[in-house]
């Protein structure tokens, strides 16, 4: 595998992140994924997959450093091209309702915070030595529509935690950028993946382009955001929405 890219992606099981991981791995590229559960054989793309599956609690910080640690012994000296921080988390009450800053559990703003904004941070930084290596390495974070204004259904600490990554992003582009590392956002809209809430068909109807998205639309841009015809884009935010934000 000496030859191919590698990618680190976070929140690989499901939605954004599968459709990622299969996008990269048709492109040759070598996936490392990282997730809080178990490598499972269940509708893998790929034929490595437990190889290179790394089990990390990322509402964990002590977790996270002994991950990085885990990445470093996988990649065995290997440049890191590219690392995309898709792992989010955004709790709901118990019927399912959208938690606010009223009613937002302290521990559970905390947890939120340790998987949408602090480990991006600690695995950028962990990591920096092997994204340096590349030469032109990309990291990529997940923000999210709601970071820019009040969702209907995304919670508060969910929303807060974007719009700081967001943030963090413009930080760490001016930061890494001189190291040949671009460091961009891509905030997703309404995507059609199994974390929708009951209530999003409504929303759709207010979507100039009047449907969901899919989640390889959305691994499609963050491909691009990783090979060469990126190659000056740095500190950007991309709204992937069909227009929601306008």
């Amino acid at each position: 595998m000496g030859t191919s890219k590698n990618l680190l992606l976070t929140g690989a099981s499901r939605g954004i992140g599968h459709a990622t991981v299969k996008y990269f791995y048709s492109a040759g590229w070598r996936v490392l994924t990282v997730s809080s559960q178990p490598f499972t054989k269940d509708d893998c793309p790929w034929s490595l997959g437990e190889e290179n599956h790394v089990q990390i609690d990322l509402s964990d910080l002590d977790s996270i450093k002994h991950g990085i640690v885990d990445v470093r012994e996988r990649l065995n000296g290997e440049p890191l091209h590219a690392l995309v921080n898709n792992a989010g988390r955004s709790p709901k009450g118990p019927n399912g309702e959208r938690l606010n800053t009223l009613n937002t559990e302290l521990a559970a703003w905390q947890r939120v915070f340790n998987i949408n904004f602090f480990a991006p941070a600690m695995l950028a930084r962990g990591l920096f030595q092997e994204l340096k290596a590349a030469g032109d390495a990309a990291v990529i974070n997940v923000t999210s529509i709601a970071g820019g204004h009040v969702h209907p259904f995304a919670g508060s600490a969910y929303a807060t935690s974007k719009a700081a990554l967001a943030a963090l992003t413009r930080e760490m582009a001016a930061d890494f950028g001189p190291h040949n590392i671009r460091v961009n956002a891509i905030a997703p809209g309404e995507i059609d993946t199994s974390i929708l809430s009951p209530g999003t068909e409504k929303l759709v109807e207010q979507i100039p382009l009047h449907r969901l998205g899919k989640p390889e639309e959305v691994a499609a841009v963050i491909y691009f955001l990783c090979t060469l015809p990126a190659a000056y884009v740095n500190g950007a935010e991309i709204h992937i929405n069909g227009g929601q934000h306008v």
